[in-house]
């Protein structure tokens, strides 16, 4: 198994994870409230969902990993930025950034991205 199938699994398996605990833990609705995202908070789930399983389909159809990989890496930006915004601390905010990271990483590799 190399680094890219540990990145998309560990990506993928984190945001089904996340995603689920929404329908399960009342206090992650309550987190889409304090973030002004109440009325889309379902929809962003949707989209964590279908961006954690494009992960794993993407590990047989490239193409798809990477567009998956891409708008994971996009919904962590708006991410930070929302908790940026809030005035969430580093500490709270390092969980998205660190996915923000590791969807863009996983997106550069699979376009084959050539780093210096």
């Amino acid at each position: 198994m190399n680094l890219l199938t540990i990145c998309i699994l560990i990506s993928s398996l984190s945001f089904f994870a996340y995603a689920f605990s929404y329908f399960k833990a009342p206090h992650m609705k309550d987190e889409f409230e304090r973030f002004g995202l109440k009325k889309i908070g379902l929809t962003i789930t949707l989209l964590e969902i279908i961006g954690a399983l494009g992960l794993l389909v993407g590990l047989k159809i490239y193409f798809i990993l990477i567009i998956s990989s891409f708008g994971l890496a996009l919904l962590m930006l708006a991410g930070v930025i929302i908790r940026i915004k809030v005035k969430d601390g580093i500490w709270i905010t390092l969980p998205a950034f660190f996915y923000l990271v590791l969807n863009a990483y996983i997106f550069c590799v699979s376009i084959n991205f050539k780093f210096m």
